[in-house]
């Protein structure tokens, strides 16, 4: 009798987390298909002409479709210019980044010297000041090294991530220390740990920074505004904005034009997905 009752308390607590499960995935599709309609309207809009974009109720597959608006967009500005320009500057900042970030993320987590808890919190501190906060006397700066119209002034301004730094410190410090240790023994150089032990360790931490960083910095707008004015050097988000100004009716272009710009960063962030949250989740716990 006892046995039955044990069996019947399990079979209701199993039949209770089912019901559990599926209201928590029915709210977590119901969350992304919300999220996603925006993306959906503007891919299907990216198919219609101008009339027909704001029709209401919302016609999500276009009953005469225009595939030109993807041709056209090609003719109307010089699109090409602006990705190749994008696609430069944030395939350089990205590995600038993983860089810098990884060899100071050793440094403060695997070596040992003077003042390196006071320096770290320094250099993290600075996350807490908005660049709004210094984006005059840096602007100052790069003019007064004759740096400004040039994507140099973009690539030095974030070349440097405080935020990389302290995502790769805190992978790098669950790293056990005795395979330093063993490596030092054998004759490795700190060079030689970076680059053969560290850096194969961590490729979770560097897909999540590298994520961060291409999307930061192929979506950066205030960026490319102030220092860059010329055509020929202007991003895709500019290029974007001055494609609005001067085609403000043209819905449809302006639709296909961000579809393409939205293209490079989903697929770097399919590609690098699964390791997303193992990197999120092990940079953020330490040992």
């Amino acid at each position: 009798m006892a046995a039955q009752k044990e069996n019947m308390r399990n079979s209701s607590i199993k039949r209770q987390n089912m019901v559990t499960r599926i209201l928590i995935y029915a709210i977590l599709i119901l969350i992304s298909a919300l999220m996603l309609i925006p993306f959906v309207w503007m891919i299907s809009a990216s198919f219609k002409m101008n009339k027909d974009v704001f029709v209401f109720p919302i016609e999500w597959i276009p009953s005469n479709p225009r595939p030109r608006n993807y041709i056209d967009i090609w003719t109307k500005i010089p699109l090409l210019t602006f990705i190749k320009n994008t696609a430069k500057l944030t395939i350089i900042v990205t590995f600038l980044q993983v860089l810098t970030s990884s060899l100071a993320a050793y440094a403060f987590a695997k070596l040992h010297f003077k003042g390196k808890n006071t320096l770290f919190l320094g250099y993290i501190a600075t996350i807490a000041v908005p660049w709004q906060a210094y984006m005059v006397p840096q602007f100052m700066m790069m003019r007064s090294w004759h740096l400004n119209n040039t994507h140099l002034a973009i690539i030095c301004l974030q070349a440097f991530s405080a935020f990389g730094v302290f995502l790769m410190k805190q992978f790098y410090e669950g790293v056990p220390d005795e395979l330093c240790e063993a490596a030092r023994i054998d004759g490795l150089s700190e060079y030689g740990i970076y680059a053969r032990i560290m850096l194969p360790l961590s490729l979770p931490a560097i897909s999540t920074l590298v994520i961060f960083t291409f999307v930061n910095t192929w979506n950066d707008f205030l960026g490319p505004l102030i220092y860059l004015t010329k055509n020929d050097l202007k991003t895709i988000q500019i290029g974007l904005r001055m494609f609005i100004s001067q085609y403000s009716a043209e819905y449809g272009l302006i639709m296909a034009a961000s579809v393409i710009a939205l293209i490079p960063v989903l697929i770097v962030f399919l590609s690098l997905q699964k390791y997303f949250v193992q990197g999120v989740a092990s940079s953020g716990v330490k040992g």
